[in-house]
């Protein structure tokens, strides 16, 4: 049986094949709506399916947006993931994933590969160094949105929290509860300085103590994100006779891993612990207690993100829509710290 082609439709629907074509693409150009009906019609009758490989080759796109995470098994990152995915059909596209598991080296291999295959753009969530990142993207002219944080290396189109604020409203909120100091479960050594947002966090916990008059000394403490390995940090850290009574962590992983080493020494939460997270992940409100976070709208963020990637206008710096797009950050409220 003879393939369906394009002239086929446009034959049959009495057209011509550039008016097939804005049917199909939903421009660039309007189709009257009887037209549309006629085409849409013949699509049907003669079980017409566009061939995208031949699509991308002329346009030199694909119905594609590459999405690179750092670890799509941390549940913040997989339902970012999640919302960018939901977004993107929204648009009529689909998402390609790829984990650079806090390696630069690996976060090169999959823009390459996503680029090769000539996405429509990229979403990049970089936690590594990023210059060589940063140089693969200039290379290839690639349109890149960069979500939830925005490396030094990389001036490009951002969607962000506001990190900062979220985190000095989360400190504020355990000194508001009495406590003497509020500890800070930070990031690790190989945390980047700049653009990170546990970096951010961090310092919104020290701008909130200090505008409380507090000291920092010996009350910042680094954990990596992980719950297990923040558990096994925390254990030392609660068997101490100097133990905080209040803390907040830099994401909710390290605080459910801080919940658990907490219930397994017997200390009560929040009787003699208070604690808060950032992030508010589905399972901040399983916990026991359920913890107090700081939620940001990850879907607005993955809308914009989607919207800024597809955009013709975005590569080009001053032209709206803005290069930087900051979201606010909120506090959720729930038993860890000693409310309710």
């Amino acid at each position: 049986m003879p393939k369906v082609t394009r002239d086929d439709v446009a034959r049959l629907a009495g057209t011509s094949t550039a008016v097939v074509s804005y049917v199909i693409n939903n421009g660039p150009r309007p189709v009257a709506p009887a037209t549309r009906e006629r085409v849409l019609a013949a699509i049907k009758q003669l079980g017409y399916r566009p061939d995208r490989v031949a699509q991308a080759m002329a346009s030199r796109r694909t119905d594609l947006i590459g999405l690179v995470v750092p670890d799509a098994r941390q549940p913040f990152f997989a339902e970012m993931a999640h919302a960018v995915e939901q977004a993107a059909v929204e648009r009529g596209k689909m998402v390609l994933v790829g984990n650079s598991d806090y390696l630069d080296s690996r976060e090169v291999h999959y823009l390459r590969a996503f680029l090769g295959m000539r996405v429509s753009g990229l979403i990049l969530i970089s936690q590594g160094p990023s210059e060589h990142a940063a140089t693969e993207i200039d290379a290839w002219d690639a349109r890149v949105v960069l979500l939830h944080r925005r490396p030094e290396a990389i001036d490009d189109v951002a969607v962000v929290t506001d990190d900062i604020g979220g985190a000095m409203l989360a400190t504020r909120h355990l000194l508001e509860h009495g406590h003497a100091y509020v500890a800070c479960l930070g990031g690790t050594e190989k945390t980047p300085v700049l653009g990170d947002p546990v970096t951010d966090h961090v310092e919104g916990w020290r701008r909130a103590m200090r505008e409380a008059g507090l000291s920092l000394e010996g009350r910042l403490f680094q954990a990596p994100y992980n719950r297990y390995d923040a558990y096994l940090v925390a254990l030392e850290l609660l068997s101490r006779p100097d133990r905080p009574t209040a803390m907040v962590c830099a994401t909710d992983d390290q605080a459910i891993g801080l919940l658990r080493a907490a219930r397994e020494l017997r200390i009560d939460v929040p009787g003699e612990l208070a604690v808060a997270g950032f992030d508010d992940v589905k399972e901040a409100g399983l916990t026991d207690p359920p913890l107090t976070t700081i939620a940001s709208d990850r879907q607005a963020m993955a809308r914009a993100a989607v919207d800024l990637v597809l955009d013709e206008g975005v590569r080009e710096p001053g032209v709206a829509p803005e290069r930087l797009r900051q979201f606010p950050s909120r506090l959720v409220i729930r038993r860890s710290c000693g409310c309710g």
